[in-house]
């Protein structure tokens, strides 16, 4: 007997939520070395000891420890901060998914910029939430007086990205001042930093210095960028206590594994090391910059390890002329983001995007 139904198991608000597209692998091309500059990853080897820490003995059929205690006390002697002031998850994705559990449900509002993370607006859809994402300056800052304005008393959950993911501009300490000063106390603002640690500009906002001002604020990172830990999944927030009880609830149990928690450990304890490289990374990306601007692109400011190249209806075809060089790159649809990588693969980058102007940009 065939079953049949009109109901549907799935939650309404699934129609709403786009499905996270990961950064495409390079294509093969004859002759070339294939590059992936789709996915902010860190271009350079891993630290010495991280992944002989990663390697070392456990019991697979054990649990790893909940809490990570280990690398909460290790984080927190770095941050120096009160070990009751964070938590650990799988990336900052997870943090970012279970602070959108947490705040978000029908009924509520979120203000996030746009473009930004592609996650915020799966996981307030989700949520069932009211999406209000506010565009962008013409300068592809976010555009807080606007965000602020957007608030309503519907609003939970406010997100900022700084630097923003693709365009690459920072949110400065007195932008961020002012912004706080109109969002209601009841109202959660998340300042994710994934990429903090590529920052040249001395007036952007320190997330961790402004924890001291703010308690409706969390401070969402990562160590999967600078830290090139992407594949291990390690992220945390930082927060008062009484907001990382409540994030502790909306967590996986055990997703941060015994070894992802080991490599952490044996990153943070070279953390000088990583910061020098991730400088490193930023005087490539700086040069790299100037290089496209030499050809007469208009680049925003880049203070992560990715450049935003704004194409507009030009993006696919962008996309399209770096697959035939083995370049991937990141089409977001209104502009290409492209990964700071080897010295090759930003040459080559450098060749597409100038063949590119002249074709499409000839009395530019």
């Amino acid at each position: 007997m065939t079953q049949t139904t009109t109901n549907s198991p799935f939650r309404p608000a699934l129609a709403n939520v786009p499905t996270y597209k990961a950064g495409k692998q390079p294509a093969a091309a004859p002759g070339l070395t294939p590059y992936k500059l789709s996915s902010n990853e860190l271009c350079l080897q891993p630290l010495p000891g991280v992944l002989e820490s990663a390697a070392e003995p456990f019991n697979p059929a054990n649990y790893p420890d909940p809490s990570a205690n280990a690398l909460i006390s290790v984080l927190a002697d770095y941050l120096q901060v009160p070990s009751d002031h964070l938590i650990v998850g799988a990336g900052g994705s997870e943090m970012l998914t279970a602070i959108s559990h947490i705040t978000l449900e029908a009924g509520t509002e979120v203000v996030y910029p746009s473009p930004s993370f592609e996650l915020y607006a799966q996981a307030a859809a989700l949520n069932g939430a009211t999406q209000k994402p506010v565009g962008l300056t013409n300068e592809f800052k976010h555009d807080l007086t606007a965000m602020a304005d957007a608030i309503t008393d519907r609003t939970r959950l406010v997100l900022l990205c700084s630097p923003n993911n693709p365009t690459g501009p920072t949110i400065s300490k007195s932008e961020f001042d002012d912004f706080m000063t109109r969002i209601p106390s009841d109202v959660l603002v998340v300042l994710d930093e994934a990429y903090w640690e590529f920052i040249t500009d001395p007036a952007a906002v320190n997330g961790l210095a402004a924890l001291n001002d703010y308690d409706n604020l969390v401070l969402v990172r990562t160590l999967s960028k600078a830290h090139g830990l992407a594949g291990l999944r390690i992220g945390y927030a930082v927060a008062k206590p009484h907001i990382i009880s409540q994030v502790r609830k909306a967590l996986i149990p055990f997703s941060v594994t015994a070894p992802s928690q080991k490599a952490a450990i044996a990153s943070i304890d070279r953390v000088d090391e990583v910061l020098e490289r991730a400088q490193t990374v930023a005087e490539v990306r700086d040069q790299f910059v100037a290089e496209l601007r030499g050809q007469g692109w208009n680049i925003p400011d880049a203070q992560a390890n990715f450049v935003w190249l704004p194409l507009g209806d030009l993006s696919t075809a962008f996309e399209d002329a770096c697959v035939a060089q083995s370049l991937a790159v990141r089409n977001l649809n209104d502009g290409v983001r492209i990964s700071i990588g080897e010295p090759e693969a930003m040459e080559r980058t450098l060749q597409v995007a100038a063949e590119f102007r002249k074709q499409h940009y000839p009395t530019a």
